[in-house]
């Protein structure tokens, strides 16, 4: 991955709207745009911000080498921590979802403004599947007594 498109993909991880971020860095939504377009390349302190607003290391903003290390630990740690709560089968259909999300975003017949959009669609699925485990899984109060 290029440093535009990680900077974009975090950005998008974090919920973060190309203003929200430009205000975390100090510079212009179209500084942002810009960068994650390709135009242009932000200036050394700039970047520090830009890694620090994203809470990312800048080595993985500019090492591509970096991205696939930490991608396949990601994975790996993710896999595990299913195989852990879920067992051999949901593992292996966690696997599949990533294999299937990962073929997509190389390649498919999706632009970048349809890959975008799922994307965005993956994460509000996450995020709302994240609240009702949060809502179901909370410890009961107890009732206080008077």
């Amino acid at each position: 991955m290029t440093f535009s498109e990680k900077m974009m993909s975090t950005r998008l991880a974090l919920n973060l709207s190309q203003i929200e971020l430009a205000d975390k860095v100090g510079v212009t939504e179209r500084s942002i745009y810009n960068y994650e377009q390709g135009n242009t390349f932000p200036q050394k302190a700039v970047l520090k911000k830009i890694a620090e607003a994203l809470n990312v290391s800048l080595t993985y903003l500019t090492d591509a080498n970096e991205t696939n290390r930490m991608k396949n630990l990601s994975e790996e740690m993710f896999i595990e921590n299913v195989r852990d709560t879920y067992g051999y089968k949901g593992a292996q259909e966690a696997e599949e979802v990533l294999d299937r999300a990962s073929a997509l975003f190389a390649g498919g017949d999706l632009d970048d403004e349809a890959k975008d959009i799922f994307f965005q669609s993956l994460m509000e699925v996450y995020m709302e599947s994240k609240a009702e485990a949060s809502i179901k899984f909370a410890p009961k109060r107890r009732a206080r007594r008077k």
